[in-house]
């Protein structure tokens, strides 16, 4: 068993708030220190109220799919010998209402487009062998009801 942690912090820094008119920004802290601007979703709360220039959850959420199935695509690939160059992921998440009338991210595509170097390079039923199991491995997508997709980009 492992804990994972994070410290959310929002302030209402003199807004009046019971008007609902009242900034979403907020952080994220991490271990190690790393903090992240985050906010609700301008397709959630309207600007002025959320913030362009932040993270939101629904991006997180499609974010921590992609880079849990990246890790274990390359984990995969490297003991399998295949030499990877790069992983690129133009992830995409869809919230609309689900089979209970509920706003839920109902589907998430992965669009992974991986680079390999070297002589062994992976034939197109490795490749969807490797992402097949990556996407089996990932502790996210096994700790979703949301329908992960994964489409490699080839070329």
């Amino acid at each position: 068993m492992a804990k994972y942690g994070a410290t959310i912090a929002w302030q209402r820094n003199g807004e009046t708030f019971t008007d609902n008119r009242y900034s979403r920004a907020h952080r994220w802290t991490f271990d190690g220190g790393i903090e992240v601007r985050a906010s609700s979703s301008a397709h959630v709360v309207p600007l002025p109220y959320s913030a362009e220039d932040a993270v939101d959850p629904e991006e997180a959420f499609v974010a921590s799919l992609s880079s849990c199935h990246m890790l274990w695509f390359l984990s995969i690939a490297a003991k399998q010998r295949f030499c990877v160059d790069s992983y690129t992921d133009a992830a995409e998440g869809i919230m609309e209402k689900n089979a209970e009338g509920r706003l839920a991210m109902t589907v998430v595509t992965l669009r992974p487009h991986v680079v390999f170097s070297g002589e062994k390079q992976p034939s197109l039923s490795e490749l969807e062998a490797l992402h097949h199991r990556a996407h089996d491995e990932c502790f996210i997508a096994n700790s979703v009801k949301t329908e992960v997709r994964c489409v490699p980009v080839l070329g």
